[in-house]
């Protein structure tokens, strides 16, 4: 089947996408509390309505990884992989329409998820369904591995299934918002913290005579520890063109204001609290800090760097890791998976495509611990991830499900 002919079959099914998207977000499925029962029972039941069998693990209680395959056991493996969870909708107030709604409106799918990333599963979805109803011909095998709790750090999601051996793959697509253009292939590495300062209890007409004020001294640590930003890295050499990349796009497609962010070291107090009473000299103080990691950089390096800086002062502290601990990593562009999925933007899109690398972090990092490449690439409304009033574009939602099932196709047709 010659590619246009695929692209007219996802354009032929469209209202079955839209329709599957739209369910998927009128199902809440908010992390915490992470419970992922009802969106993992429809999606169960789709697939087998179209003769796909779905191994489910529950790792955690109402946590369910769900492991669906077509294709062949031998020669090349896929992986697509998404997650089922979202981030809370907050303040209910602050939305323009129902946050479950899945109404479609003004050519957008509405509704928390939209972005990041219930729109990109379905359309991974779709097109493991659409792979198995028309029986393409595949050397190789393709698994969708849908994954509970990437929203709260992914404990009981791809890091379980890895270890566990119940997904492998020669590569892998993860459907998380990007631009429609520039699929990430790379990410900075995390270092988050909790930071916790003692100081000595007195009445707070003696302070600062009498007692330690805890609150203080963890002024002067956080003064320390954003000199973190100083870090300078040594940017491996192969990695350069790409980072050049990166840096172009940021400039012209994202936002000019981050230019440099993937040299740095960046470094964001989170959360402060410390104290009992305006009358009480402090005599606790936490702070939880969020560092993200260049290339070049290792996450030891950036840790040792803020131990050296607290130990200069003359401060009672402790640090506790929190959350996501990762290097920055990155797949290369010439990897087949990349290839795959990029020439295919550039055949659906009619535009030229490259991958760029990300500030943030995500699943990806898992496969390449795994010596899985990986890239990602989903429909999304960037500036609403996370945020009120989410959204995306239907265009974009089909868009990208025929790249997904062109990618698949010619990854699992060499």
């Amino acid at each position: 089947m010659k590619k246009n002919d695929v692209v007219n079959l996802v354009e032929e099914s469209r209202d079955e996408l839209i329709q599957l998207t739209s369910r998927l977000l009128q199902i809440p499925s908010e992390n915490p509390k992470g419970d992922t029962k009802e969106i993992s029972d429809f999606i169960i039941n789709y697939l087998k309505e179209n003769e796909i069998d779905t191994t489910v693990y529950e790792p955690d209680h109402h946590r369910f990884n769900l492991v669906a395959k077509v294709g062949e056991n031998s020669g090349p493996q896929l992986v697509y992989c998404g997650h089922s969870d979202t981030v809370p909708v907050g303040d209910i107030t602050q939305w323009d329409f129902d946050p479950f709604s899945g109404e479609v409106k003004g050519g957008f799918l509405l509704g928390r998820g939209a972005s990041d990333m219930k729109a990109g599963l379905a359309g991974l979805i779709f097109a493991t369904v659409l792979l198995k109803r028309h029986n393409f011909p595949l050397k190789g095998g393709l698994t969708l591995a849908i994954v509970p709790d990437e929203e709260t750090g992914g404990d009981f999601g791809v890091p379980w299934l890895l270890e566990k051996g119940h997904v492998k793959g020669d590569g892998c697509l993860i459907a998380e918002p990007s631009h429609a253009l520039h699929p990430t292939i790379g990410q900075k590495g995390s270092c988050s913290f909790k930071l916790t300062v003692k100081g000595a209890p007195a009445h707070g007409s003696l302070a600062p005579f009498v007692g330690r004020n805890a609150i203080v001294d963890a002024l002067n640590a956080i003064k320390e520890i954003q000199k973190v930003s100083e870090l300078k890295p040594d940017i491996p050499k192969e990695l350069k063109p790409l980072l050049q990349k990166s840096n172009d796009y940021l400039l012209e497609r994202e936002n000019p204001e981050m230019a440099g962010i993937f040299e740095t070291v960046t470094c964001n107090v989170g959360t402060i609290n410390g104290g009992t009473s305006s009358n009480v000299v402090a005599d606790t103080c936490v702070v939880e800090i969020d560092c993200r990691v260049p290339f070049g950089i290792k996450r030891s390096t950036v840790m040792a760097f803020i131990k050296e800086k607290l130990d200069s002062l003359d401060i009672t502290y402790t640090i506790e890791d929190l959350g996501v601990k990762s290097n920055a990593n990155y797949t290369l562009a010439e990897d087949p998976v990349c290839e795959a999925v990029i020439s295919n933007i550039c055949e659906v899109t009619k535009k030229d495509a490259y991958g760029v690398l990300q500030w943030a972090c995500s699943d990806a990092r898992h496969f390449r611990e795994y010596n899985i490449p990986v890239l990602q690439y989903g429909p999304a409304e960037l500036s609403t991830i996370h945020g009120f009033n989410e959204k995306v574009q239907v265009e974009q939602v089909v868009d990208c499900a025929k790249v997904y099932l062109l990618a698949a196709i010619d990854f699992l047709s060499k």
